[in-house]
Formats: structure tokens, sequence, C-alpha cells
């Protein structure tokens, strides 16, 4: 039987949950064997908007998002849900909506607005109390228990490093499920948060290549103490990345021949989303009268 991610985090093993952003890519990180999803805000906006990480993706997109991941795959998800869009009223709809499309767990953050990817400069916390109040309402608000909430201050860019823990133990306190301090600057910080908060609450790790963080391995980050580690916007770097070079080889040839080895053809493809065997489900409806 599948462990709930509830259960799973009281486990030492670290969960590695790699980012997705639609239904292919959660299906694709499936067949590949990871154990729970990474639903990113930030790849959404990528991919859905071709516009940063700086809060115009809405409540509805993410949820129509989810719905459509969920109808692919049975898989464990955890959903970049910003700051619940908006108070904490917001929040518990957010959580109603968010838990019935198909969430196991909410990651919520306490940036003011606008909001932007943790890993941007400028950004703005909102009181502590507040945030206090959104980790309440919606763990009033979720309709079962194994359904996660999961706490992120953005405090160390706004306020430092040492309210930010005062932070985490507060959102603890509240009733979070686990805890995220983000964009740690520096190795010393991230086995800081370790050393400072282990023993709380189960501890989740943010992977941004490129970002404020340190890259570190998922075996290092379990040798620290971290229960989770995602690695949200990969996917759509390293497609991102792809694409240009296939339109520019497109732009210049005039063919895909020259890039036929770095991509599916037809039939390969088919086999990957299982064409064949929706279409022999399908059959088995046919003439049933």
């Amino acid at each position: 039987m599948t462990l709930s991610l509830k259960a799973r985090f009281r486990q030492p093993q670290i969960v590695l949950a790699p980012g997705v952003y639609d239904a292919l890519t959660a299906s694709l990180a499936t067949d590949a064997g990871f154990e729970a999803l990474y639903v990113s805000g930030a790849s959404i906006a990528y991919t859905r908007l071709g516009g940063p990480d700086i809060g115009l993706v809405s409540m509805a997109e993410v949820a129509e998002t989810i719905t459509m991941i969920r109808d692919r795959v049975a898989t464990p998800l955890i959903v970049d849900a910003d700051t619940g869009y908006g108070n904490a009223l917001n929040m518990q709809r957010t959580m109603r909506l968010f838990e019935r499309a198909g969430a196991n767990a909410l990651q919520i953050e306490d940036q003011s607005f606008p909001k932007r990817c943790g890993h941007l400069a400028d950004k703005g916390v909102i009181p502590a109390a507040e945030m206090v109040g959104k980790i309440k309402a919606a763990t009033d608000a979720r309709a079962s228990d194994e359904t996660l909430v999961i706490a992120r201050t953005d405090a160390i860019a706004v306020e430092g490093f040492e309210r930010a823990l005062e932070r985490a133990h507060l959102y603890a306190a509240a009733g979070a499920d686990m805890l995220f301090v983000e964009a740690p600057g520096s190795s010393e910080e991230l086995t800081r948060v370790v050393s400072e908060l282990k023993g709380t609450l189960p501890l989740m790790a943010n992977m941004v290549e490129g970002g404020r963080t340190p890259i570190r391995s998922t075996g290092a980050l379990e040798d620290l103490g971290f229960s989770l580690v995602i690695f949200p916007g990969g996917i759509v770097r390293a497609l991102a990345r792809a694409a240009q070079d296939f339109y520019a080889s497109l732009k210049t040839h005039g063919t895909t021949d020259p890039f036929r080895d770095r991509m599916f053809d037809f039939d390969q493809l088919n086999a990957v989303i299982g064409t064949p065997a929706m279409i022999a489900a399908g059959k088995a409806y046919e003439g049933s009268l």
C-alpha cells in the first residue's frame, strides 16, 4: 500500500519531488519513478503565460492544472499555492478548491503583494501574525488531515536569517505540517536551518539552478536532515533550452532532420503517452449492447 505523504515524511529517507506543470510532465515524471510531484507555480507562469514568476498566475489556473494532472496520474501532488491568493478567507477557498482537485499538500508563503519567485530580489513579507492566521485557516478548511500544509517563509531576504527562523517556529506552533525556509544564501545557512528547526517538523529544501541557495544533491540534503527537496523549475529550463535549439535548427535548415536524434518520432511519442492502450480501452466499449 502506498503511504500518504504525511506518513512518508515520518520516515528518515528524503522525498525528491521534481517540478511539473502539466499532465505530460507529470506523466513523464511518474514514469521515471518519482514518488511525489511538485506542481510549480513558477513553471506554470513560465509555460502558460510565457512570463516571469511574479504573482500573475491565478488560483483558478492552478486549480485547473491540478485537475488535469490528477486525471492523468495518481502520484501524490505537492502544490505551490503561493500566498493563498489573498487573506485567510481566500486561503480557505484555495484549500477547498485545490484539495478537491487532487492536491495532497499545499505550500503557502508569507510574502506580501505583489509576490514573486523566492529567488528574485525585492520581496516583501506580511506580518507573522497574519501568516499564522492563514495557516490556521488552511488547516481548518481542509477536508482531510492527510492533506498537508507546508508553511514557507521568505523572511531571510527581508528581515534576516534569525527572524526567518523565528517565523518558522511560529508557523509550526500554528499547525503547519512542514516548514520551508526559502532561499538560504549559503551552505552554512542551509545547515543552520536544519540545526535550528530539526525535530520541530519535517523540513523542505528548494533547489533552483542559478538561484540564491547552493545546489546540493538529494543525498546530501538527506544527510543534513531535510525530508523533502524540490527541483521546481528545472524541467522548464531544460525544455526551454531544447525548444530554443529546435526552433533555431528548423529556421536554419527548413527541416527537422538535423534534430531528429534529439526527438521522439510520431510512434515513439504515442507510445510514451499511452495512445495504443487508450485506443484499445475505447474499443472494449464498442458494440457492448
